[in-house]
């Protein structure tokens, strides 16, 4: 998807992909694979890029600050990107920045884990995503799967929420900033499955508040690119922050068909420094639904069944192998009435997923 936008711009992209058959493998005719935990690799595949950024965390820091000394551009920096890479840490330093979150701490033993209270929620303080590494505890039996992995962990309350919101933010080394619309994250079992743009109801306030949150993390952590930060609306209308993406996002995928200039669009723009495109929907509202792996194996195939049913649905697939619950790709509607155009995103999705609709 970054390709998609990099075209249109002439901004040629080198990839370096895990596998030879990954989705970005598949667009992207300048790639080499190979392990991105490798230095050599790293080094070899920057040599004469001007700007190196990421589409995922778990590049490690001293790579990146080898390849910063070594000269090369890293944006977002291993400065800002250990905040995205290490929720113990993130927690500390929004912390410290007066930034609500839920209440937490670092947990060593089933001890800590009961002077911290239940009910609580214990992550791994590196490496999870899509619920991978989450557990919801309410003794300390609950937490011997957690306790097992060997991770380092992080004990939050367990917050009264209710709703989940992204707000996205794009910024520039220069300092220049644009917020993007605040968004309805709607999950199914720990995995995104829906996001509506912009948030239905939502407090005039709570909005600004939400903004201005995304733009003071932003700042105060030195990011350049996009960065996600994902919110909870608490059911006493307070707002807490819950986790931090320094990458274009799932929560802003809308954007690709929904706003005026897309996250992936503005998150190159970012990192080269260029100036910042407008986030205006272009739509009052756009919903994105994730296309998860089910009972369709044959997904090219069924585009046209999709496209016959919903002709003017937004159609992004992956190239991925089907399996479970796997994302493999979304559709996005948009239009004025946010009733009709949930009604054709679901259905769209579900024609890919399970071969039928729900209406």
């Amino acid at each position: 998807m970054m390709q998609q936008a990099a075209i249109g711009l002439g901004i040629r992209i080198r990839l370096l992909a895990e596998a030879p058959d990954v989705s970005a493998a598949q667009v992207v005719p300048d790639h080499v694979v190979g392990d991105y935990t490798d230095l050599d690799t790293l080094r070899a595949i920057v040599a004469d890029a001007p700007v190196v950024t990421f589409d995922h965390e778990h590049v490690p820091p001293e790579h990146l600050r080898t390849l910063e000394a070594e000269g090369h551009a890293c944006r977002p920096g291993p400065h800002a990107l250990l905040y995205a890479q290490d929720k113990g840490d993130m927690r500390e330093r929004l912390s410290g920045l007066g930034v609500p979150c839920p209440r937490n701490a670092r947990i060593a033993s089933a001890d800590d884990l009961t002077d911290f209270g239940f009910p609580a929620v214990v992550k791994t303080t590196r490496g999870g995503y899509d619920g991978k590494g989450v557990w919801v505890v309410r003794s300390t039996v609950d937490a011997a799967e957690a306790f097992a992995s060997g991770s380092q962990l992080l004990a939050e309350e367990l917050v009264d929420f209710r709703r989940e919101l992204s707000a996205l933010v794009a910024r520039t080394p220069s300092g220049e900033v644009r917020t993007y619309p605040v968004v309805e994250s709607r999950q199914a079992d720990g995995v995104c499955a829906e996001v509506i743009a912009p948030a239905p109801d939502l407090d005039p306030a709570l909005d600004a508040e939400a903004r201005a949150i995304a733009e003071r993390i932003a700042t105060e952590l030195d990011v350049t690119g996009i960065l996600a930060v994902e919110l909870f609306e608490t059911t006493d209308g307070r707002l807490l922050v819950n986790e931090l993406a320094m990458r274009p996002h799932n929560t802003g995928h809308w954007s690709i068909d929904g706003a005026v200039t897309s996250q992936f669009e503005n998150h190159l723009r970012a990192v080269l420094d260029l100036p910042l495109g407008a986030t205006d929907a272009r739509t009052p509202w756009s919903v994105m639904v994730n296309i998860l792996g089910g009972a369709v194996e044959d997904l090219e195939a069924q585009r046209a069944v999709v496209l016959a049913a919903e002709p003017d649905v937004k159609i992004h697939l992956y190239g991925k192998s089907v399996k479970a619950g796997r994302k493999v790709g979304h559709v996005t509607a948009y239009g004025s009435d946010l009733d009709d155009v949930l009604a054709r995103a679901r259905r769209s999705a579900a024609l890919f997923t399970t071969g039928v609709t729900h209406d």
